[in-house]
Parts: structure tokens; sequence; C-alpha cells
């Protein structure tokens, strides 16, 4: 299945980080923090401005971005959980 979001909003498919300490501890699920960094799967077409024309996304599908940590809404899809956020949601974007 495939989504594509409109106007200025982005799908992200968050990043799990490690579910181990540097000492070997294994987390269980409620100890874990909710992601705050994700790769973009799909990006909206833009909102328009005032005149009609389509504003671009500064982002765009494959950029790793860091997104507020309650932001956006969690959708679950063939069993893989994305969140659906506006492009004012996310914090910057993850350059290597």
């Amino acid at each position: 299945m495939k989504i594509r979001p409109l106007g200025d909003r982005v799908v992200v498919l968050p990043i799990e980080k490690e579910s181990r300490t540097a000492s070997g501890i294994v987390l269980p699920e409620s100890a874990k923090e909710k992601p705050q960094e994700g790769r973009i799967v799909a990006v909206g077409n833009g909102n328009r401005d005032e005149d009609g024309e389509r504003i671009p996304l500064d982002v765009k599908v494959d950029d790793v971005v860091l997104y507020a940590k309650y932001a956006g809404t969690e959708v679950k899809i063939e069993d893989i959980k994305y969140l659906i956020l506006r492009e004012s949601d996310l914090l910057g974007i993850v350059e290597s």
C-alpha cells in the first residue's frame, strides 16, 4: 500500500534506537523513549501561497530528520508504524 500525504505533510518511518544499554542491559518497551529521528518515505506537494502557486517543501524522500517527541499522527500500515506530520513539526535534517 502506498500513501501520498497532502499539502505540507510528510510521512516518516521512525528510526528505533538500540534496545540495549552500553553495558549490555536489555531495555523493556516501557523504558524506551519515543523516537525523535526518522527517515522520510513520502512528501506532499506543498501548500499554495496567496497567488495559488505551490510552495515546495525543504525536505525530500530519504532525508533523515529530527522531529518533536509528540508531534504528528501515528498510523499503522501493513504492520509498520509511520508518522504523518507537517513540515513545520520537523526540527531539522540530519546530515552525515
